[in-house]
């Protein structure tokens, strides 16, 4: 009982921090690029600079106003804890934008849409870390997506399309074409703050020297395996051949070492290769945070 009620206020901490700290980064960015010079991004944050460059509310506002429904919305697609979580994060940085100033940092477009979109990205991202998100548009498109049958990324797109859209004609070419460029940058920066460096590939591997392809994995490179048993068939008559099929996770840090390796004991190998977002246990070696 006192370890569960350990590790749940360990997790608790862990998340208020990654939240708190995401908030005031993605505040720093909003307040220090985008808003002085008019950029905007993708998404419920980029609708809600959008109308503050075209109208008279202030930021920390319209922040609330247009995530209402996404807050709604991720109570009923995702959980009560999730939306709870968000709802904090969302009114925190609102405060945030409120009483605290940051200065303007540069006047320069490129760097305003490069570092602009990395500090926004970077404070969405560590608010996904911390179980909460500061942009209700991903909320959205995991619930049309489900309706739709379409994929999130699908509908992400089409979203930020409209923005930028209405960016273009209710402000300009140039600072829709900007304000991509920020999109894009806070999109690498999330991914790379949620992923990490060590971002995860699963790797299959069928070879006729399956044994010692499997003592590299584990001696040479220290990574744990899962051997299958499989059929595989080809030729217009459909021929089987039963064989092992090695399946293993490495770090894409480690790709072409295991690509080498492979080379060096069977040129003729089938690899494949996917991205995998995130693991568990195993030989895999986790972040601390």
């Amino acid at each position: 009982m006192n370890t569960t009620a350990s590790i749940t206020n360990k997790t608790l901490l862990k998340d208020t921090f990654f939240i708190v700290l995401g908030i005031f980064t993605a505040a720093f960015g909003l307040e220090s690029f985008l808003l002085p010079n008019s950029f905007i991004d993708g998404g419920a944050t980029g609708i809600s600079l959008l109308l503050t460059t075209i109208s008279s509310l202030p930021l920390y506002v319209l922040i609330i106003l247009v995530n209402i429904p996404f807050m709604v919305l991720a109570y009923k697609v995702i959980g009560k804890m999730f939306a709870i979580k968000t709802t904090i994060a969302i009114l925190g940085l609102s405060l945030v934008l409120a009483f605290v100033h940051f200065p303007e940092i540069t006047e320069d477009k490129l760097l305003v849409a490069v570092f602009g979109g990395f500090f926004l990205g970077a404070g969405i991202g560590l608010s996904v870390r911390g179980g909460s998100v500061l942009d209700g548009t991903e909320v959205l498109a995991i619930y049309l997506s489900r309706k739709l049958g379409t994929t999130i990324g699908d509908i992400i797109v089409l979203i930020n399309i409209l923005v930028f859209l209405a960016a273009a004609y209710l402000l300009s070419i140039e600072t829709a074409l900007y304000s991509m460029l920020t999109y894009l940058s806070a999109s690498k920066t999330l991914d790379f703050v949620i992923d990490g460096i060590e971002e995860y590939t699963g790797v299959t591997i069928i070879s006729q020297s399956n044994e010692e392809i499997r003592q590299m994995i584990t001696e040479k490179m220290g990574r744990g395996i899962t051997i299958y048993k499989g059929k595989g068939g080809y030729g217009t008559h459909g021929t089987q051949k039963d064989h092992d099929v090695i399946f293993t996770v490495i770090t894409r840090l480690e790709i072409r070492k295991l690509n080498i390796e492979i080379s060096k004991i069977d040129p003729k190998a089938f690899v494949v290769m996917h991205r995998i977002n995130d693991t568990r246990g195993g030989m895999i070696k986790k972040r601390s945070l």
